[in-house]
C-alpha cells in the first residue's frame, strides 16, 4: 500500500503546483443564499439552486409524505422491483411541463447523459459536440464509440463543414484539422449534441439555426437544458420553448437539482424513445432508482415553477441579475446574461484561487473554477444568482469584487 500511496502523493503534489487542488467543503447548513462552513456563515453565490427552492416548505413537504408513504429507499432498479407511484409521477410531471409525449427521470445528469447517448449510438455512428459542453456529454460520447467530431463554440459554419463531411457531401478529410477521416463503411447515424444555456460561460446556444442545419442534413439533435429549465420559456420549459423548436429536437435533457430544487436528471422525447431507453439505457436499467423523496420533492419543484409563484420568482431573479451587471465596471467583461450563470474571466489559476480566498475572508463564497471544468489559463469566478438573493446580498457581492480587484486579472 505504501508505493499506491506514494503514487498518489506524487500526483496530488503535481495537482497542488498547478494550483488545481480541490477540496470538499463541509456545510453545516442547509443549502441556501447564506451557508455555515467551519462555523462561519458566508453569503453563498456558488449554487445552482436558482429560484431558491431547495429549501422550499412545498418541496420538503412532499419528500416527508413520500418518505412515509413509500419509504426511504427504492430496493432496486425500476425494472427489477417495481415502479414507485412517486417515480411514476415524476415521469409524468415532466412530459407535461416539457409538452413531450413521454419522459424518463434518472438518477443524475451525468447518467442520463451516458444512458441515452451510448444507447442511441455505436461505432457506426458519428456524435457531433459544441467544444463546451458539460462533461458527461463528453464521457458519453467517448464512451459510445462512435466516431467523435467538435465544433467551435457556437460556430453554425463548423458546424455545417462537419455535416457536410459526415453525410458524405464534403470532403474526405476535414482540412483545418486532419481529423476527418473517411466514415465507416456503415454510417448510420449523425447526432448533435450541444447545450441551450452553457454551464461555464452562461451563454445561449443558437437553437433556431442548428434544428434548421440538422435537418437539412438529416442528423439527430440532442439538447442539454439544465441551466435554462426553470428560468426561460414559458412558465419556465427551456430555451427550446422560448424560441418555439422544440418540435425539432428529438432528445431533450435537463436536470432536477438546479433550479427545480430536487436531484436527478432527465430525458424527454417522444414516446419510442423512451420506450427504447427504458430497454437500452444501461445506466437506468442496471441502477437503483432513486430515493422516492427526491422524485416527490421534483413533482412539487415542477409544479411550482409553472405556476403563478414560478413567474414571481423568475422576475425576482431578473432583476437581480440586472442589479449585478449594472453594478459592474464598463471594463469588465461579463457576456449579456441569459441564465444565472455571470462568470467574471481571471485567467491564471493561483489568481482565481486567490481572489475566490479573499472573498471568502469578507465573508463570500464564490467558487474559482479552473481546469479541467475550463481550459486552462481561462479560470475564472463563476458566481450564480438566485431568487432568493437580495438586493442587499447583490450589492455586498459587488463590494467585495471591487475590493479584491477581481478584474485586475
Amino acid at each position: 500500500m505504501s508505493r499506491f500511496d506514494d503514487e498518489l502523493n506524487d500526483r496530488l503534489q503535481a495537482i497542488r503546483a498547478g494550483g488545481l487542488h480541490r477540496q470538499i467543503r463541509q456545510l453545516e447548513s442547509a443549502q441556501g443564499t447564506r451557508v455555515r462552513i467551519a462555523g462561519r456563515e458566508l453569503l453563498s453565490f456558488a449554487s445552482n439552486d436558482y429560484l431558491g427552492l431547495a429549501n422550499h416548505p412545498d418541496l420538503k413537504r412532499a419528500a416527508i409524505r413520500a418518505v412515509t408513504e413509500a419509504g426511504a429507499g427504492s430496493g432496486a432498479s425500476r425494472l427489477i422491483s417495481g415502479s414507485l407511484m412517486p417515480h411514476d409521477a415524476l415521469d409524468q410531471a415532466i412530459a407535461r411541463f416539457k409538452g413531450t409525449q413521454a419522459a424518463l427521470a434518472f438518477s443524475s445528469g451525468y447518467t442520463a447523459a451516458i444512458g441515452t447517448i451510448c444507447a442511441l449510438c455505436d461505432s457506426s455512428d458519428v456524435i457531433v459536440l459544441d467544444k463546451l459542453v458539460h462533461a458527461s456529454i463528453v464521457d458519453a460520447a467517448r464512451l459510445s464509440g462512435a466516431k467523435l467530431r467538435v465544433f467551435a463554440h457556437n460556430d453554425l459554419e463548423k458546424l455545417e463543414t462537419i455535416l457536410r463531411w459526415a453525410s458524405g457531401a464534403g470532403p474526405a478529410r476535414l482540412s483545418d484539422s486532419g481529423k476527418g477521416d473517411p466514415l465507416p463503411a456503415r454510417a448510420r447515424n449523425v447526432l448533435i449534441v450541444t447545450e441551450s444555456i452553457f454551464s461555464m460561460d452562461g451563454d445561449r446556444a443558437p437553437l433556431r439555426e442548428i434544428v434548421a442545419l440538422k435537418e437539412s442534413f438529416g442528423a439527430w439533435l440532442m439538447v442539454d437544458e439544465a441551466h435554462a429549465t426553470g428560468l426561460i420559456g414559458t412558465g419556465g420549459r427551456g430555451l427550446a420553448d422560448e424560441l418555439g423548436v422544440g418540435a425539432g429536437i428529438e432528445i431533450q435533457m435537463g436536470t432536477l437539482g438546479k433550479a427545480v430544487g430536487s436531484s436527478g436528471g432527465y430525458i424527454s422525447g417522444s414516446r419510442a424513445l423512451i420506450d427504447f431507453l427504458v430497454n437500452r439505457a444501461r445506466s437506468f436499467i442496471f441502477t437503483t432508482a432513486p430515493v422516492p423523496a427526491s422524485a416527490a420533492a421534483a413533482v412539487a419543484g415542477l409544479g411550482l415553477i409553472g405556476a403563478v409563484e414560478g413567474d414571481v420568482l423568475r422576475r425576482l431573479l431578473r432583476e437581480r441579475i440586472a442589479q449585478f451587471t449594472e453594478g459592474l465596471p464598463g471594463s469588465v467583461l461579463v457576456p449579456q446574461p441569459v441564465g444565472a450563470i455571470l462568470p467574471i474571466s481571471i485567467g491564471p489559476e493561483d489568481e482565481a484561487v486567490r481572489v475566490s480566498g479573499a472573498l471568502r475572508e469578507r465573508g463570500i463564497l464564490v467558487p474559482a473554477i479552473r481546469y479541467p471544468s475550463v481550459p486552462r489559463g481561462r479560470a475564472r469566478l463563476r458566481l450564480t444568482l438566485s431568487a432568493a438573493h437580495s438586493a442587499d446580498d447583490v450589492e455586498q457581492v459587488l463590494e467585495a469584487l471591487a475590493t479584491v480587484q477581481a478584474w485586475r486579472g
